[in-house]
């Protein structure tokens, strides 16, 4: 059965860098991000448009290349988590969470009694056709993965020692963009408003022993977040990623010497 190589980079005390699958529809970018050197792509099922069969495909791929496969649900739904996981999927990300009694129900779903309420739909498929057992099963799933969510509300910034505080919570993730709306500075991702509650909260992740992250929209930022003390850091998307390295091509290309022909 396969491993979870992220989380046991975090478990190691390392840092995990990934980065989003939000626009194009294709199974082989996990394996172009593995190939870079990528802990983790994060799936995007909330802003992103794929159906739960590109999703699989996805996922397969990033198992395959040893890459781990992260989804971003859309809503708190158990049916879309347990189907998800039984795709094979490596970690969760829940979003927009706010309320802890919401918060320790969802993460219930991620996990099989006794730490949490999983169904179990385990099919031959998922464990590499192996001929294991059911403890064996559950006891691997539950401990390979990754139970992460999302701050990115004032309200979850107030609610964050009790929402850090439920047992099951891995990562926490913080989406700046919705969180800078909400704090009334859209878009300006070094406010000193912002900044601040970002660091705050990583001080309270350190405190309660939860993982800080976050999902930035360049690599640029994502290093700056990195120095700061987050370690499960999202740089930028895919289709970010390939227009900023297709205009670094084309600038190259204009630049260049020509050699004028006698």
């Amino acid at each position: 059965m396969r491993v979870n190589l992220a989380l046991e980079k975090l478990a190691r005390g390392e840092t995990v860098y990934g980065c989003g699958l939000q626009v194009y529809r294709s199974a082989e970018i996990p394996r172009a991000f593995a190939a870079a050197g990528f802990d983790y792509v994060f799936i995007d099922m909330e802003h992103g448009a794929f159906d739960l069969e590109t999703v699989q495909d996805m996922i397969r791929a990033s198992l395959e290349a040893g890459i781990t496969p992260v989804v971003r649900v859309a809503e708190l739904l158990y049916s879309l988590v347990a189907r998800l996981l039984d795709a094979g999927a490596q970690g969760i990300i829940l979003p927009r969470v706010e309320d802890k009694r919401a918060l320790a129900e969802a993460l219930g779903w991620l996990r099989f009694p006794p730490a949490g309420k999983r169904g179990y739909g385990v099919n031959p498929t998922m464990v590499g056709y192996e001929g294991r057992s059911f403890p064996e099963i559950m006891e691997h799933q539950n401990r390979n993965t990754l139970a992460v969510v999302q701050f990115e509300s004032a309200t979850a910034i107030e609610n964050a020692d009790e929402l850090l505080s439920l047992p099951g919570l891995d990562v926490i993730m913080v989406g700046p963009a919705d969180l800078s709306i909400a704090l009334g500075i859209p878009g300006e991702f070094e406010h000193p408003l912002l900044v601040s509650a970002v660091e705050g909260l990583i001080a309270k992740c350190n405190h309660h022993g939860v993982v800080p992250g976050i999902q930035t929209r360049s690599v640029a930022v994502a290093k700056a977040w990195a120095e700061r003390g987050m370690r499960f850091v999202g740089a930028s998307a895919e289709h970010g990623m390939l227009l900023e390295k297709a205009k670094e091509s084309v600038i190259a290309l204009r630049t260049a010497r020509t050699t004028q022909l006698a």
